[in-house]
């Protein structure tokens, strides 16, 4: 066979080891404990490890621009210098304490990065002006086309910004010891600054980069893992009544027939922007919300947790202003715990090459009930989901899932066969462990 048809291994880079049963959790900085610093966030840690939480989302950690902000104290987003440490949060020594205390614990820190654009007043736009892009009248402008009159665009046609943006993130990886980033509107920065900033990071230590944006380009060779907008937006739609689980289909076979296998999708009910903007996870899934957290679990893909969804999340955080979580004990935060600690268990649920492809198990009520499964040689999962509102009782006639496991719930044994009727109530789910 000529060796131009030999296949190409899709991915290039190489996810650290650490990441192959990880969940992520969100952390904005600003509205998580009353004083809103890393030292008063340090004391959730051993909450959070308990919750089973592998890797830590800081929310922008720089200073925020005073000029056109937005509210009384701005969003996060509009980066006044690359190299500050945001005093509303501490110093960079409490940063770096922050980091090293979640690393002593056994968990992992990433930095909110902002390349697409800065403060207008940042520290770049006086120093270095023909750093940006420009409009019609040749002024700086904001994001075309996005209500963002907070920031200015950079121009990464230009070499140096390139390199000061590189250098930037490389210094947060050597000083402050941090893990990756999550990188804001990534799609918005040319991919082959990323694929070069990628291997600098790499060549430090072994990095994590999370892409807010839905494309499989940026996971060749850049990004381990980007968003799944297209899976929440399923599932608002299904919650909502809206579509069927036909639409699962979609995204699912996208997922499998368009995506690598060895990348992982980051799959949420919440997140900083769905919560300020568009409501709560109970403003947004209703009763299907239990459903809809396991699934983000059980299924392909790598969990996302807001802070406070394991509260109740009971309101939308403000964006621009201080509002603190109204932290308790919730149902929520004891499903979350359980889902997590099961998906470290059992290696069919680990991420990216280290887990197992779902393999759809076809059942007699399939526009209402999502069945599939998940194995390898040394572990199973079938789950069964009810996405409607009315009670369904549902078999399973090939013999993929037959056999005898565990209930995830109740932990009763339960053998399925084909002669097996499974009763759901609505939004009920059962997750089948071996």
């Amino acid at each position: 066979m000529k060796a131009s048809h030999q296949p190409i291994p899709p991915v290039k880079l190489i996810h650290p080891e650490w990441s192959k049963d990880a969940v992520i959790y969100q952390i904005n900085t600003r509205q998580f404990t009353h004083e809103g610093t890393f030292h008063a966030a340090e004391t959730h840690f051993p909450r959070l490890k308990d919750l089973g939480v592998d890797i830590l989302w800081l929310m922008p950690i720089h200073e925020i621009g005073e000029k056109n902000r937005k509210g009384t104290l701005g969003s996060p987003y509009a980066v006044k210098d690359y190299y500050s440490v945001n005093h509303e949060f501490g110093t960079m020594e409490d940063l770096k304490h922050f980091v090293q205390a979640a690393h002593a614990m056994g968990m992992h820190v990433i930095l909110d990065w902002v390349p697409n654009h800065t403060a207008w007043d940042s520290v770049l736009a006086s120093a270095h002006p023909d750093w940006y892009a420009r409009n019609w009248k040749g002024d700086f402008h904001p994001t075309p086309w996005w209500d963002w009159s907070d920031i200015i665009d950079l121009d990464y046609s230009k070499p140096q910004v390139r390199e000061y943006m590189s250098e930037a993130m490389k210094f947060w990886v050597r000083e402050a010891d941090i893990d990756g980033f999550r990188c804001d509107v990534a799609g918005f920065v040319p991919t082959d600054f990323w694929n070069v900033v990628r291997k600098e990071l790499d060549a430090i230590k072994p990095v994590f980069m999370l892409a807010e944006w839905e494309s499989r380009d940026l996971h060749e060779q850049a990004f381990d893992m980007t968003y799944a907008w297209s899976w929440y937006d399923t599932m608002l739609a299904i919650a909502k009544g809206k579509a069927d689980v036909n639409a699962l289909f979609i995204y699912y076979s996208w997922n499998e027939k368009a995506y690598p296998f060895d990348i992982m999708r980051m799959l949420f009910l919440s997140n900083h922007d769905k919560n300020s903007w568009e409501g709560t996870q109970y403003e947004q899934f209703g009763d299907a919300v239990e459903a809809i957290i396991a699934l983000s679990v059980v299924s392909e893909g790598l969990p996302l947790l807001y802070n406070g969804q394991e509260a109740g999340e009971s309101k939308r955080l403000p964006f621009f202003e201080k509002d603190t979580i109204d932290w308790q004990e919730h149902p929520v935060g004891a499903l979350y715990k359980k889902l997590f600690a099961l998906k470290k268990k059992n290696t069919a649920l680990w991420n990216a090459k280290w887990g197992a492809r779902m393999i759809r198990v076809p059942n007699t009520v399939a526009d209402k009930v999502f069945s599939f499964v998940r194995q390898n040689e040394k572990d199973k999962v079938f789950a069964v989901f009810n996405f409607s509102t009315e009670s369904q009782t549902v078999q399973f006639h090939e013999s993929l899932c037959h056999g005898n496991y565990t209930d995830f719930t109740n932990e009763q044994q339960v053998e399925i066969s084909d002669s097996t009727q499974l009763k759901l109530q609505p939004w009920a789910y059962h997750i089948f462990i071996k």
